[in-house]
């Protein structure tokens, strides 16, 4: 079976930002049409840049941007629903702008840590006032140009709070330094270099370096086809490598490669899956994203243990390898993760509630779980928790004839993978085929 992904979340809402900030018409194509992107646009057109609707199937668009000293005040507050990068990026982005801006979202976006982001951008010279709980939406930003320069010592492996520094270092002219315990994913430094904006990257001791010394006056406009999700991708591969699409396996065309978000193939061929990968010649260089096309056939699942430098490579996979430790044979561990309950729920307690209900042995740590795989049929009834990656991770199920999952909430998908349950459906029909 063939497929394509919808475009890459993290990269989707980091390309609206820097178009909407650049000097010119940008071309962008292949951008996520979810609940996410949607949020983090509708929010940069309330501050002034001109975004036309998403296009459903990836068509190209033009974003005309203001420039980075051009974003105004919005009229409401903007409201980013459950999108926790979109809040973050733009956190950063309003600490280098003079316009004030008041941010919340849901119910679930309004429980997620803030104060990761909002201390090193009150370093800066931005200010920050809650308006609720402390550390919790809704925030009113009063940025301020130029901002201080600042070098922090980031406590997590996080683009988010990287980014977040790096955007208010652009926006607000200013040096920004940030080392990390761990490389995290490098969309932002690579969308830098491609709109003219230098970067310097490297490790440092056990940790990871990343500099930007000169923030430019202006930057170019992009011109960027989006590629697929390989976070999306996951629940496919996933599938495949379960059995669930029969023994060729699933074929992922046009997806992204970025080795900063690749350890779940890592982990998914340690757990004995079959997997070729083909890079796109000329894909692979500082300022793009590489991309190219992934297949991976079923292998007899055995556990795996997964922890320290390899997690935030593939935070957003740990509940699908989760799952998928259900299947293997052994017992499948994760630790080093406590980053996990800070998500859009707290992943560890939903996956070992979800796994519980359907009758599998699991133990919870406060940074992680065990996962005592079985190979008897799994049935009965998850809870999503309002949270996309939950829902799908316990939906590639159903492609197995042995398991009946039935998911609360399936809609919550659409934050990030719309049409999911539709290519799941075509999974297994794949596998039926293949009886």
């Amino acid at each position: 079976m063939r497929a394509r992904v919808p475009g890459d979340k993290s990269l989707t809402q980091r390309a609206l930002i820097l178009a909407s900030l650049a000097e010119g018409e940008s071309r962008l194509a292949g951008l996520l049409h979810g609940g996410d992107a949607a949020s983090t646009a509708k929010a940069l057109r309330s501050l002034g840049a001109e975004i036309p609707p998403l296009p459903p199937e990836g068509g190209e668009v033009i974003i005309r941007g203001v420039g980075l000293r051009g974003l105004c005040a919005p009229k409401a507050r903007l409201d980013l629903r459950n999108s926790g990068t979109g809040t973050r990026l733009l956190m950063g982005v309003l600490a280098g702008c003079e316009a004030e801006a008041t941010l919340t979202g849901d119910t679930s976006l309004r429980q997620r840590p803030m104060a990761r982001v909002i201390d090193p951008l009150s370093k800066m010279g931005a200010r920050f006032r809650y308006l609720g709980e402390v550390g919790r939406l809704p925030v009113r930003v009063h940025g301020r140009r130029p901002l201080q320069a600042i070098d922090w010592p980031s406590q997590v492996a996080s683009a988010q709070v990287k980014s977040s520094i790096l955007l208010a270092g652009l926006t607000g002219g200013a040096f920004a330094l940030v080392t990390e315990p761990r490389q995290s994913r490098d969309h932002t430094e690579r969308l830098f270099r491609s709109v003219g904006v230098s970067v310097v990257e490297h490790a440092v001791g056990d940790g990871w370096r990343v500099e930007m010394r000169d923030p430019p006056a202006v930057i170019r406009p992009l011109d960027l086809h989006v590629p697929g999700d390989i976070s999306s991708a996951a629940f496919l591969f996933a599938a495949a490598a379960m059995g669930g699409a029969g023994d060729e396996g699933v074929t992922v065309e046009h997806v992204g490669l970025n080795p900063t978000r690749t350890a779940f193939l890592d982990v998914l061929e340690r757990m004995g899956a079959r997997i070729d990968i083909e890079l796109q010649p000329g894909s692979d260089a500082p300022d793009r994203e590489p991309v190219g096309q992934v297949t991976v056939r079923p292998g007899g699942l055995r556990a795996t243990t997964v922890q320290g430098r390899e997690i935030p490579r593939l935070i957003d996979e740990l509940p699908l390898i989760a799952v998928l430790g259900a299947r293997a044979v052994g017992t499948t561990r994760i630790s080093d993760a406590e980053e996990l309950r800070t998500k859009e729920s707290d992943r560890i307690d939903a996956v070992v509630r979800n796994l519980r209900a359907l009758g599998v042995e699991v133990a919870e740590y406060q940074d992680g779980l065990d996962v005592h795989g079985t190979d008897k049929p799994l049935r009965g009834a998850v809870r999503v928790f309002r949270d996309h990656r939950i829902a799908m991770g316990f939906g590639i199920l159903n492609t197995l004839r042995s398991c009946t999952v039935e998911v609360d909430d399936p809609s919550m998908a659409d934050v990030s993978f719309p049409g999911f349950w539709a290519l799941m459906t075509e999974v297994e029909r794949a596998g039926r085929r293949s009886d």
